[in-house]
Protein backbone atom coordinates (compact mmCIF):
# COMPACT_ATOMS: atom_id res chain seq x y z
CA UNK A 1 0.00 0.00 0.00
CA UNK A 2 1.44 3.35 -1.08
CA UNK A 3 0.94 6.37 1.19
CA UNK A 4 3.01 8.75 -0.92
CA UNK A 5 1.13 12.08 -1.28
CA UNK A 6 -0.66 12.29 -4.60
CA UNK A 7 0.29 15.51 -6.39
CA UNK A 8 -2.99 15.63 -8.32
CA UNK A 9 -5.07 15.25 -5.15
CA UNK A 10 -3.02 17.93 -3.41
CA UNK A 11 -3.67 20.34 -6.29
CA UNK A 12 -7.40 19.70 -5.93
CA UNK A 13 -7.16 20.16 -2.16
CA UNK A 14 -5.28 23.46 -2.55
CA UNK A 15 -7.75 24.73 -5.13
CA UNK A 16 -10.70 23.96 -2.86
CA UNK A 17 -8.97 25.67 0.05
CA UNK A 18 -8.29 28.71 -2.10
CA UNK A 19 -11.98 29.16 -2.84
CA UNK A 20 -13.05 28.47 0.73
CA UNK A 21 -10.65 31.09 2.13
CA UNK A 22 -12.83 33.75 0.54
CA UNK A 23 -15.73 32.70 2.77
CA UNK A 24 -14.81 32.93 6.44
CA UNK A 25 -16.63 31.88 9.60
CA UNK A 26 -18.45 35.19 9.82
CA UNK A 27 -19.89 34.60 6.35
CA UNK A 28 -21.21 31.19 7.34
CA UNK A 29 -22.54 32.38 10.69
CA UNK A 30 -24.48 35.13 8.91
CA UNK A 31 -25.91 32.77 6.29
CA UNK A 32 -26.95 30.37 9.05
CA UNK A 33 -28.53 33.07 11.20
CA UNK A 34 -30.45 34.59 8.28
CA UNK A 35 -31.42 31.23 6.74
CA UNK A 36 -29.92 32.39 3.44
CA UNK A 37 -28.59 29.99 0.83
CA UNK A 38 -24.86 30.69 0.13
CA UNK A 39 -25.33 31.64 -3.51
CA UNK A 40 -21.97 33.39 -3.95
CA UNK A 41 -20.11 30.42 -2.48
CA UNK A 42 -22.04 28.07 -4.76
CA UNK A 43 -21.24 30.29 -7.75
CA UNK A 44 -17.52 30.34 -6.90
CA UNK A 45 -17.37 26.53 -6.82
CA UNK A 46 -19.37 26.30 -10.05
CA UNK A 47 -17.08 28.79 -11.78
CA UNK A 48 -14.08 26.68 -10.80
CA UNK A 49 -15.72 23.56 -12.27
CA UNK A 50 -15.81 21.75 -8.90
CA UNK A 51 -19.54 21.07 -8.75
CA UNK A 52 -19.26 18.79 -11.77
CA UNK A 53 -16.10 17.05 -10.53
CA UNK A 54 -17.74 13.57 -10.47
CA UNK A 55 -19.93 13.98 -13.58
CA UNK A 56 -18.60 12.49 -16.81
CA UNK A 57 -16.59 14.62 -19.21
CA UNK A 58 -19.11 13.87 -21.97
CA UNK A 59 -21.59 15.95 -19.99
CA UNK A 60 -19.32 18.84 -19.08
CA UNK A 61 -18.04 17.42 -15.80
CA UNK A 62 -14.58 16.61 -14.53
CA UNK A 63 -14.91 12.84 -14.88
CA UNK A 64 -13.20 12.23 -11.56
CA UNK A 65 -14.03 9.80 -8.77
CA UNK A 66 -15.19 9.60 -5.18
CA UNK A 67 -11.67 10.18 -3.88
CA UNK A 68 -11.55 13.62 -5.47
CA UNK A 69 -15.13 14.48 -4.53
CA UNK A 70 -14.55 13.45 -0.91
CA UNK A 71 -11.42 15.60 -0.68
CA UNK A 72 -13.30 18.66 -1.93
CA UNK A 73 -16.19 18.17 0.51
CA UNK A 74 -13.82 17.57 3.42
CA UNK A 75 -11.98 20.81 2.65
CA UNK A 76 -15.26 22.72 2.42
CA UNK A 77 -16.31 21.47 5.85
CA UNK A 78 -12.85 22.04 7.35
CA UNK A 79 -12.82 25.66 6.20
CA UNK A 80 -15.56 26.44 8.72
CA UNK A 81 -18.37 26.11 6.20
CA UNK A 82 -19.31 22.81 7.86
CA UNK A 83 -22.60 21.33 6.64
CA UNK A 84 -23.99 24.65 5.42
CA UNK A 85 -21.25 24.64 2.80
CA UNK A 86 -21.27 20.93 2.04
CA UNK A 87 -25.03 20.55 1.75
CA UNK A 88 -25.16 23.45 -0.70
CA UNK A 89 -23.24 21.36 -3.23
CA UNK A 90 -23.31 17.74 -2.01
CA UNK A 91 -26.21 16.55 -4.16
CA UNK A 92 -24.97 18.32 -7.28
CA UNK A 93 -21.52 16.77 -6.86
CA UNK A 94 -22.72 13.18 -6.66
CA UNK A 95 -26.51 12.96 -6.40
CA UNK A 96 -26.96 12.65 -10.16
CA UNK A 97 -25.14 9.30 -10.21
CA UNK A 98 -28.37 7.33 -10.89
CA UNK A 99 -29.19 9.67 -13.78
CA UNK A 100 -25.72 9.33 -15.30
CA UNK A 101 -25.59 5.55 -14.90
CA UNK A 102 -29.17 4.56 -15.68
CA UNK A 103 -30.86 7.50 -17.40
CA UNK A 104 -31.60 7.64 -21.11
CA UNK A 105 -29.17 9.43 -23.41
CA UNK A 106 -31.70 12.21 -23.89
CA UNK A 107 -32.28 12.60 -20.14
CA UNK A 108 -28.56 12.84 -19.48
CA UNK A 109 -28.04 15.41 -22.22
CA UNK A 110 -30.93 17.47 -20.89
CA UNK A 111 -29.84 17.66 -17.26
CA UNK A 112 -26.25 16.65 -16.54
CA UNK A 113 -24.43 19.54 -18.31
CA UNK A 114 -26.57 22.05 -16.40
CA UNK A 115 -25.92 20.30 -13.09
CA UNK A 116 -22.20 20.22 -13.85
CA UNK A 117 -21.98 23.94 -14.58
CA UNK A 118 -24.16 24.83 -11.59
CA UNK A 119 -27.05 26.32 -13.51
CA UNK A 120 -29.52 23.58 -12.54
CA UNK A 121 -30.17 23.05 -8.84
CA UNK A 122 -31.36 19.64 -7.74
CA UNK A 123 -32.84 18.16 -4.58
CA UNK A 124 -33.40 14.59 -3.45
CA UNK A 125 -36.81 13.30 -2.37
CA UNK A 126 -36.90 9.91 -0.64
CA UNK A 127 -37.80 10.15 3.06
CA UNK A 128 -41.47 10.29 4.02
CA UNK A 129 -43.20 11.25 7.28
CA UNK A 130 -44.37 7.73 8.13
CA UNK A 131 -41.67 5.64 6.43
CA UNK A 132 -38.57 7.35 7.86
CA UNK A 133 -35.52 5.21 7.13
CA UNK A 134 -37.75 2.31 6.00
CA UNK A 135 -37.46 3.34 2.37
CA UNK A 136 -39.44 0.35 1.09
CA UNK A 137 -42.47 1.63 3.02
CA UNK A 138 -42.81 4.88 1.07
CA UNK A 139 -46.32 5.65 -0.20
CA UNK A 140 -45.88 8.54 -2.64
CA UNK A 141 -47.49 7.18 -5.79
CA UNK A 142 -47.00 7.80 -9.50
CA UNK A 143 -49.77 6.50 -11.75
CA UNK A 144 -49.10 6.30 -15.48
CA UNK A 145 -51.56 8.27 -17.59
CA UNK A 146 -50.49 8.22 -21.23
CA UNK A 147 -47.12 9.98 -21.52
CA UNK A 148 -47.20 11.28 -17.94
CA UNK A 149 -47.14 10.08 -14.35
CA UNK A 150 -49.58 11.62 -11.88
CA UNK A 151 -47.67 11.99 -8.58
CA UNK A 152 -49.38 12.21 -5.21
CA UNK A 153 -47.80 12.09 -1.77
CA UNK A 154 -45.46 13.86 0.62
CA UNK A 155 -41.77 13.82 1.45
CA UNK A 156 -39.84 15.27 4.40
CA UNK A 157 -36.26 16.45 4.90
CA UNK A 158 -35.91 17.41 1.25
CA UNK A 159 -32.75 19.53 1.39
CA UNK A 160 -32.54 22.59 -0.91
CA UNK A 161 -36.20 22.24 -1.94
CA UNK A 162 -36.75 26.00 -1.60
CA UNK A 163 -33.84 26.73 -3.95
CA UNK A 164 -33.84 23.75 -6.33
CA UNK A 165 -35.36 23.49 -9.80
CA UNK A 166 -35.71 19.70 -9.95
CA UNK A 167 -35.96 16.85 -7.48
CA UNK A 168 -34.77 13.29 -7.97
CA UNK A 169 -37.93 11.74 -6.60
CA UNK A 170 -38.50 8.15 -5.48
CA UNK A 171 -42.10 7.06 -6.04
CA UNK A 172 -44.10 3.86 -6.00
CA UNK A 173 -45.40 3.00 -9.47
CA UNK A 174 -46.71 -0.41 -8.42
CA UNK A 175 -48.50 -0.92 -5.09
CA UNK A 176 -46.39 -2.94 -2.65
CA UNK A 177 -49.09 -5.60 -2.28
CA UNK A 178 -48.86 -6.30 -6.02
CA UNK A 179 -45.07 -6.78 -6.01
CA UNK A 180 -43.26 -10.10 -5.64
CA UNK A 181 -40.55 -8.35 -3.63
CA UNK A 182 -40.81 -5.17 -1.56
CA UNK A 183 -37.88 -3.75 -3.50
CA UNK A 184 -39.92 -3.89 -6.72
CA UNK A 185 -42.28 -1.23 -7.97
CA UNK A 186 -40.21 1.83 -7.02
CA UNK A 187 -39.25 4.35 -9.69
CA UNK A 188 -37.03 7.44 -9.89
CA UNK A 189 -38.33 10.60 -11.57
CA UNK A 190 -36.68 13.93 -12.29
CA UNK A 191 -39.64 16.04 -11.19
CA UNK A 192 -40.20 19.79 -11.44
CA UNK A 193 -40.12 21.42 -8.00
CA UNK A 194 -41.28 24.78 -9.35
CA UNK A 195 -44.64 23.40 -10.51
CA UNK A 196 -47.65 24.87 -8.62
CA UNK A 197 -48.71 21.29 -7.83
CA UNK A 198 -45.80 21.12 -5.37
CA UNK A 199 -46.17 22.75 -1.94
CA UNK A 200 -42.87 23.35 -0.14
CA UNK A 201 -42.72 24.11 3.58
CA UNK A 202 -39.39 24.61 5.38
CA UNK A 203 -38.85 22.68 8.62
CA UNK A 204 -37.56 24.66 11.61
CA UNK A 205 -34.43 22.90 12.83
CA UNK A 206 -31.48 23.23 15.21
CA UNK A 207 -28.75 23.95 12.69
CA UNK A 208 -27.53 23.97 9.09
CA UNK A 209 -30.03 26.70 8.41
CA UNK A 210 -28.38 28.20 5.33
CA UNK A 211 -29.68 25.13 3.49
CA UNK A 212 -33.38 24.49 3.91
CA UNK A 213 -34.86 21.13 4.89
CA UNK A 214 -38.44 20.91 3.74
CA UNK A 215 -41.67 19.01 3.63
CA UNK A 216 -42.78 18.71 -0.01
CA UNK A 217 -46.34 17.78 -0.91
CA UNK A 218 -47.11 16.55 -4.43
CA UNK A 219 -50.76 17.09 -5.31
CA UNK A 220 -51.37 15.70 -8.81
CA UNK A 221 -47.96 16.70 -10.15
CA UNK A 222 -47.65 15.59 -13.76
CA UNK A 223 -44.21 14.25 -14.73
CA UNK A 224 -43.48 13.32 -18.35
CA UNK A 225 -42.30 9.76 -18.92
CA UNK A 226 -39.13 11.16 -20.51
CA UNK A 227 -38.15 12.38 -17.02
CA UNK A 228 -38.07 8.82 -15.68
CA UNK A 229 -34.65 7.50 -14.70
CA UNK A 230 -34.09 4.08 -16.25
CA UNK A 231 -36.82 1.46 -16.19
CA UNK A 232 -40.03 1.68 -14.28
CA UNK A 233 -39.95 -0.31 -11.05
CA UNK A 234 -36.16 -0.44 -10.70
CA UNK A 235 -35.62 2.78 -8.76
CA UNK A 236 -34.63 1.16 -5.47
CA UNK A 237 -31.80 -0.77 -7.15
CA UNK A 238 -30.59 2.44 -8.76
CA UNK A 239 -30.49 4.12 -5.37
CA UNK A 240 -28.58 1.28 -3.73
CA UNK A 241 -25.86 1.58 -6.35
CA UNK A 242 -24.79 4.95 -4.97
CA UNK A 243 -25.23 4.42 -1.23
CA UNK A 244 -21.63 3.44 -0.50
CA UNK A 245 -20.35 6.56 -2.24
CA UNK A 246 -22.76 8.69 -0.24
CA UNK A 247 -21.50 7.14 3.00
CA UNK A 248 -17.95 8.12 2.05
CA UNK A 249 -18.87 11.69 1.20
CA UNK A 250 -20.79 12.09 4.47
CA UNK A 251 -17.80 10.67 6.34
CA UNK A 252 -15.49 13.19 4.68
CA UNK A 253 -17.79 16.04 5.67
CA UNK A 254 -17.91 14.87 9.29
CA UNK A 255 -14.13 14.68 9.40
CA UNK A 256 -13.89 18.19 7.97
CA UNK A 257 -16.14 19.60 10.69
CA UNK A 258 -13.98 17.89 13.31
CA UNK A 259 -10.85 19.41 11.78
CA UNK A 260 -12.40 22.90 11.85
CA UNK A 261 -13.47 22.51 15.47
CA UNK A 262 -10.10 21.15 16.54
CA UNK A 263 -8.28 24.03 14.84
CA UNK A 264 -10.26 26.60 16.81
CA UNK A 265 -9.91 24.66 20.05
CA UNK A 266 -6.13 24.42 19.75
CA UNK A 267 -5.84 28.13 19.01
CA UNK A 268 -8.00 28.98 22.01
CA UNK A 269 -6.11 26.59 24.30
CA UNK A 270 -2.84 28.30 23.32
CA UNK A 271 -4.16 31.84 23.72
CA UNK A 272 -6.44 31.60 26.75
CA UNK A 273 -4.44 32.28 29.92
CA UNK A 274 -5.84 31.26 33.32
CA UNK A 275 -3.82 31.19 36.53
CA UNK A 276 -0.88 32.63 34.66
CA UNK A 277 -0.53 29.99 31.94
CA UNK A 278 -2.27 28.87 28.73
CA UNK A 279 -5.05 26.41 29.46
CA UNK A 280 -3.52 24.05 26.88
CA UNK A 281 -0.78 23.39 29.43
CA UNK A 282 -3.28 21.38 31.43
CA UNK A 283 -3.58 17.74 30.44
CA UNK A 284 -7.30 17.89 31.18
CA UNK A 285 -7.57 20.26 28.22
CA UNK A 286 -4.76 18.94 26.02
CA UNK A 287 -5.52 15.22 26.15
CA UNK A 288 -9.13 15.38 24.86
CA UNK A 289 -7.89 17.43 21.91
CA UNK A 290 -5.07 14.99 21.20
CA UNK A 291 -7.56 12.12 21.44
CA UNK A 292 -9.88 13.91 19.01
CA UNK A 293 -7.00 14.37 16.57
CA UNK A 294 -6.11 10.66 16.71
CA UNK A 295 -9.72 9.60 16.11
CA UNK A 296 -10.10 11.98 13.18
CA UNK A 297 -6.92 10.63 11.57
CA UNK A 298 -8.07 7.04 11.99
CA UNK A 299 -11.48 7.84 10.51
CA UNK A 300 -9.85 9.61 7.59
CA UNK A 301 -7.71 6.60 6.74
CA UNK A 302 -10.74 4.30 6.64
CA UNK A 303 -12.63 6.86 4.56
CA UNK A 304 -9.82 7.15 2.02
CA UNK A 305 -9.63 3.36 1.76
CA UNK A 306 -13.39 3.16 1.12
CA UNK A 307 -13.25 5.92 -1.52
CA UNK A 308 -10.38 4.18 -3.28
CA UNK A 309 -12.23 0.85 -3.29
CA UNK A 310 -15.33 2.43 -4.81
CA UNK A 311 -13.30 4.12 -7.54
CA UNK A 312 -11.65 0.77 -8.31
CA UNK A 313 -15.05 -0.88 -8.71
CA UNK A 314 -14.51 -3.09 -5.67
CA UNK A 315 -17.09 -4.16 -3.10
CA UNK A 316 -16.95 -1.49 -0.40
CA UNK A 317 -20.05 -1.93 1.75
CA UNK A 318 -18.14 -2.75 4.93
CA UNK A 319 -15.55 -0.04 4.36
CA UNK A 320 -18.04 2.70 3.47
CA UNK A 321 -20.34 1.96 6.39
CA UNK A 322 -17.41 1.74 8.80
CA UNK A 323 -16.11 5.06 7.50
CA UNK A 324 -19.45 6.78 8.00
CA UNK A 325 -19.79 5.40 11.53
CA UNK A 326 -16.27 6.26 12.70
CA UNK A 327 -16.20 9.68 11.02
CA UNK A 328 -19.55 10.76 12.48
CA UNK A 329 -18.38 9.71 15.95
CA UNK A 330 -14.97 11.35 15.57
CA UNK A 331 -16.33 14.57 14.06
CA UNK A 332 -18.84 15.10 16.84
CA UNK A 333 -16.33 14.14 19.55
CA UNK A 334 -13.91 16.75 18.19
CA UNK A 335 -16.63 19.40 18.10
CA UNK A 336 -17.72 18.50 21.62
CA UNK A 337 -14.13 18.67 22.90
CA UNK A 338 -13.72 22.04 21.19
CA UNK A 339 -16.84 23.39 22.87
CA UNK A 340 -15.66 22.08 26.25
CA UNK A 341 -12.23 23.67 25.73
CA UNK A 342 -13.89 27.06 25.27
CA UNK A 343 -15.90 26.63 28.46
CA UNK A 344 -18.81 29.06 28.64
CA UNK A 345 -17.55 30.87 25.56
CA UNK A 346 -18.07 27.66 23.61
CA UNK A 347 -21.80 28.27 23.93
CA UNK A 348 -21.46 31.75 22.45
CA UNK A 349 -22.14 32.02 18.73
CA UNK A 350 -19.24 34.41 18.15
CA UNK A 351 -16.70 31.64 18.76
CA UNK A 352 -18.33 29.44 16.08
CA UNK A 353 -17.63 26.09 17.76
CA UNK A 354 -21.25 25.75 18.86
CA UNK A 355 -22.25 25.98 15.18
CA UNK A 356 -19.79 23.19 14.36
CA UNK A 357 -21.15 21.22 17.31
CA UNK A 358 -24.73 21.46 16.05
CA UNK A 359 -23.80 20.47 12.54
CA UNK A 360 -21.46 17.64 13.59
CA UNK A 361 -24.29 16.17 15.67
CA UNK A 362 -26.40 15.97 12.52
CA UNK A 363 -23.99 13.46 10.99
CA UNK A 364 -24.89 10.86 13.63
CA UNK A 365 -28.52 10.76 12.47
CA UNK A 366 -28.36 11.69 8.78
CA UNK A 367 -28.64 10.50 6.13
CA UNK A 368 -28.74 7.26 8.10
CA UNK A 369 -28.49 6.84 11.89
CA UNK A 370 -25.52 5.17 13.51
CA UNK A 371 -27.72 2.32 14.71
CA UNK A 372 -28.54 1.23 11.16
CA UNK A 373 -24.84 1.33 10.30
CA UNK A 374 -24.18 -1.03 13.21
CA UNK A 375 -27.08 -3.22 12.07
CA UNK A 376 -25.43 -3.50 8.65
CA UNK A 377 -22.01 -4.34 10.09
CA UNK A 378 -23.33 -6.84 12.62
CA UNK A 379 -25.32 -8.73 9.98
CA UNK A 380 -23.35 -8.36 6.74
CA UNK A 381 -19.82 -8.33 8.18
CA UNK A 382 -20.01 -10.27 11.43
CA UNK A 383 -22.64 -12.74 10.25
CA UNK A 384 -25.04 -12.16 13.13
CA UNK A 385 -28.80 -12.70 12.63
CA UNK A 386 -30.63 -9.86 10.93
CA UNK A 387 -32.29 -7.60 13.48
CA UNK A 388 -34.96 -5.98 11.32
Amino acid sequence: MDFTPNADIELIRDAARGICRKFDDEYWAERDAKHEFPWDFYAALAEGGWIGIAIGEDYGGGGRGIVEASVILQEIAASGAAMNGCSAVHLSIFGMHPVEKYGSAELKRRYLPRVADGSLHVAFGVTEPDAGTETLAIRTSAVREGDHYRVRGAKVWTSKALDADRVLLLVRTTPAEECVRRTDGLTLLMADLTDPAVTITPIAKAGRNAVSSCETVYDDLMVHVSDRVGEEGHGFRYLLDGLNAERVLIASEAIGIGVAALRRAVAYANDRVVYGRPIGTNQGVAFPLADAHARLRAAELVTRQAAWAIDQGLSAGAEANTAKYLAAEAGFAAADAALQTHGGFGYAEEYHVVRYWREARLMKIAPIPQELILAYLSHHVLGLPKSY
